[in-house]
């Protein structure tokens, strides 16, 4: 697998899928059946960074959960989430906001992020992406999904 040269790469935009790219895939749920997620500060500061290269960030996820909303609103970043649609939806959010799609880089770890990958210039997932996922990508991280991928991002772009 050869990884992306992140200095050489025109990446105008980042996808990122909000379960096991952002999160570690694991769900609290209490007895009320209210669910929570664990986060990464040094991916929220990674976001950061990124946003002062001046490279766009969405999220964009098939989870329901408000905590998606509120994670991006916290980071400052675009969210849509509930979506059935990944590909459509980034068609649409690239036309809408004049990106190229070969200028975006979608990093995700599971079999529903393929078709919008499939159209993305740039493909990432985490190190314990799902093995489909890990032949389809041009850049696996070393980090697993939410223990620093984002963090991991910038230090490529960087250094």
């Amino acid at each position: 697998m050869k990884k992306i040269d992140f200095k050489k790469a025109t990446i105008d935009l980042i996808v990122y899928d909000f379960d096991g790219v952002m999160t570690d895939n694991t769900v609290i749920v209490d007895e009320n059946g209210k669910e929570s997620v664990i986060v990464n500060r040094g991916d929220g500061y990674g976001v950061r960074l990124i946003k002062e290269l001046n490279i766009q960030q969405v999220i964009i996820s098939t989870e329901l959960n408000k905590v998606v909303q509120k994670r991006g609103e916290k980071l400052g970043i675009s969210t849509i989430h509930g979506v059935g649609d990944k590909k459509s939806v980034l068609l649409d959010y690239c036309n809408k906001n004049n990106f190229a799609v070969e200028k975006v880089l979608f990093i995700g770890n599971d079999l529903n992020d393929i078709e919008a990958m499939s159209i993305a210039g740039y493909t990432a997932c985490p190190q314990d992406a799902e093995p489909e996922i890990k032949e389809y990508v041009n850049h696996i991280f070393d980090s697993n999904g939410g223990k620093g991928v984002i963090r991991e991002l910038f230090r490529e772009q960087t250094n």
